[in-house]
């Protein structure tokens, strides 16, 4: 059994760790899985081998829930392959992309049909269980397997609304070197903040994507130690709908129409990182399977 999983890097609108309300959009970085699945003897332990570098704890606890979920828990052995453009603790949601390829990847092989947001909850459960997120960011997960603006409730994995990406719009990534540290050891010091959280949730849940993006980030970059302000206020000024930081960071992300993007871009190339351009998701990343 054959199959190949896709989803997507996503950036920040709302940050669900003072609220449990969470809201992402997704962006035209790709993670792409590989697996073949051999069937094992009856009584035998489901297998799977990877490069150490692409078995990371949230792989493998997606792959054994994927196994579970779309082969009934049978016994396989699984071989897997990882290729990701999603930078790895930037902000980025690289866990939720090579997690959500992985559950994907392994509904193709069974031959299975799983909407984006069965994708999304194997996602997100894989995350809280290898300890890489605090919520799960099953905005983060949802955003990366179906189009546009998401918002969800992250301790129920429910999707609360969703909303259209304009096809000419496009996200100008800076991304520093540093790296941040994993969610969970943030979630109590975020959870103080729950009052000013409340207000990007809120202006998110009405479909206000660039005032909830901006009063999001102007929380976690007091919290975090960020000094973006002056930086949005030129990114703004050069086009950009909006900026903000992308999950806790230290990626910056800028949404704007292509036509602004090259002014966008030379503002950003005046700061320390590296300058991604990519669109922003417009249409679900495909999956393919032989199916058993």
């Amino acid at each position: 059994m054959h199959g190949v999983g896709r989803a997507t890097a996503a950036v920040t609108i709302v940050n669900a760790l003072p609220t449990g309300i969470g809201c992402a959009l997704g962006i035209g970085l790709e993670a792409e899985v590989t697996v073949d699945l051999e069937p094992r003897p009856i009584g035998s332990e489901t297998e799977l081998t990877a490069d150490p570098a692409h078995a990371s704890p949230v792989v493998t606890t997606a792959f054994r829930l994927a196994v579970a979920e779309f082969l009934g828990g049978r016994p396989i052995l699984g071989r897997l392959v990882v290729r990701s453009a999603v930078p790895v603790a930037r902000g980025l949601k690289s866990s939720s992309a090579v997690a959500g390829a992985t559950a994907r990847a392994v509904a193709a092989a069974a031959g299975a049909r799983a909407a984006p947001e069965e994708i999304a909850r194997l996602s997100a459960v894989a995350g809280r269980t290898a300890g890489v997120s605090a919520t799960g960011a099953f905005d983060d997960a949802l955003a990366g397997v179906r189009p546009g603006f998401v918002v969800t409730d992250n301790g129920a994995d429910q999707l609360l609304r969703s909303g259209p990406a304009e096809p000419g719009w496009e996200a100008a990534l800076l991304v520093p070197e540093a790296r941040h540290r994993p969610s969970p050891e943030w979630a109590a010091t975020f959870a103080r903040e729950r009052s000013r959280g409340q207000e990007a949730a809120e202006l998110a849940q009405a479909g206000k994507w660039w005032a909830a993006m901006e009063s999001n980030t102007r929380l976690v970059e007091s919290v975090m130690g960020y000094a973006y302000e002056s930086l949005r206020t030129e990114l703004r000024a050069a086009g950009a709908l909006a900026a903000g930081v992308s999950g806790l960071g230290p990626a910056l992300a800028a949404i704007q129409p292509a036509t602004r993007t090259e002014e966008v871009v030379r503002v950003l190339r005046r700061h320390e990182g590296e300058v991604l351009t990519v669109p922003v998701s417009g249409s679900p990343i495909a999956a393919r399977g032989a199916g058993p």
